[in-house]
């Protein structure tokens, strides 16, 4: 019980924090809709939606490399594989795929792959407002690879580099990013302080044969120089930076039954400020519950409450699958649903 309680003060004060950040007159604005390559902010990962989002610190598995690299170095056995699936907002398809190894004295090295999927639809116009024949559709792709090592017992550093690439229609923009994360389990009941720097790199600007035109530099079509092949010039826009800090801690620990809070703060570039909260209830480290409450705090959000489970199965000591199920709701734009399977090796 002692654990509980201590917990309790700790994520009260970051939650009075928070709030005392949100009610400061200087984020009267949001700069919402200021970055591109947005798909960068889905979070994969039916175990970390179903707490909530709320995984920076809790991060031990594959999905660490998203939301805090560092916390890779705490898978098992040699390595780890994981694939997840999401049916995202609008028919928008989201899927991301990781693989991680462990190199004795030498660290975790893992690559990513991230793609978010817009189906095809007709090209309408003013003439043709049913379609003039032609199609069009989108997407976003994103390559990573990174390391992480354990620099003490409980002290770990991670990195992540990617490449960026939006496409719609004949045009696209690429870029460049890194994820930097620490990971530090303290004296105080193990209690983990986790930090994480995602996307930082560089700006993103759209380029291709849709933002030619032809270009007639006096007017006349009789005089001077005709049909100049010219491009329309296109902004330059940051890439969503995210700052999280997270704590987490078993608040209940015994031979079956295992009960892990977590809280992250969470200060994005484009947006205000908010926290997640998280829960993951444990039987014999193999069936998992988890509930979780997502972007509490954040201004006009229509994000909230996550639930999930998942089962761990253990088919030889150094082999074993986990499947993952999550749910979380947003709002009215209805609810998403998350699906993974990782193979542990």
């Amino acid at each position: 019980m002692k654990k509980i309680f201590q917990f309790i003060i700790l994520m009260v004060t970051v939650c009075l924090f928070t709030t005392s950040i949100q009610a400061q007159p200087d984020r009267s604005t949001s700069k919402v809709g200021t970055t591109a390559a947005q798909f960068l902010k889905i979070g994969p990962g039916a175990r970390a939606i179903g707490m909530g989002g709320a995984y920076t610190a809790v991060s031990n598995d594959i999905y660490s490399v998203y939301w805090n690299p560092a916390g890779i170095t705490g898978i098992q056995n040699n390595g780890e594989v994981t694939f997840n699936h999401a049916s995202w907002l609008a028919d928008v398809t989201y899927n991301f795929a990781a693989g991680a190894i462990n190199l004795p004295e030498l660290g975790t090295f893992f690559v990513t792959l991230t793609n978010l999927g817009i189906p095809e639809d007709i090209v309408r116009t003013i003439d043709f407002p049913e379609g003039d024949g032609r199609v069009w559709d989108a997407s976003s792709l994103a390559i990573g690879i990174g390391f992480a090592r354990k620099l003490t017992e409980k002290f770990s550093i991670g990195f992540h580099a990617k490449y960026l690439r939006e496409q719609i229609w004949n045009s696209s923009a690429s870029g460049v990013a890194v994820d930097i994360g620490t990971y530090y389990v303290t004296p105080f009941n193990d209690l983990i302080v986790a930090a994480s720097i995602s996307n930082f790199g560089s700006k993103m600007q759209m380029d291709g044969r849709d933002i030619l035109f032809n270009y007639d530099p006096d007017g006349d079509p009789n005089s001077g120089i005709n049909n100049v092949l010219s491009k329309y010039e296109m902004g330059r826009y940051d890439i969503p930076l995210t700052f999280r800090l997270g704590l987490a801690m078993d608040a209940y620990k015994d031979r079956y039954f295992r009960a892990t809070t977590a809280l992250d703060a969470v200060h994005p570039n484009d947006n205000t400020e908010y926290a997640n909260l998280g829960l993951e209830l444990a039987y014999d480290e193999m069936f998992m519950f988890r509930v979780g409450y997502k972007s509490l705090f954040l201004r006009d959000s229509e994000q909230g409450l996550t639930f999930g489970g998942g089962l761990n199965y253990r088919i030889a000591d150094q082999f074993s699958v986990r499947v993952n199920y999550a749910w979380a709701d947003y709002g009215r734009l209805k609810n998403v649903q998350f699906f993974d399977v990782s193979i542990n090796f």
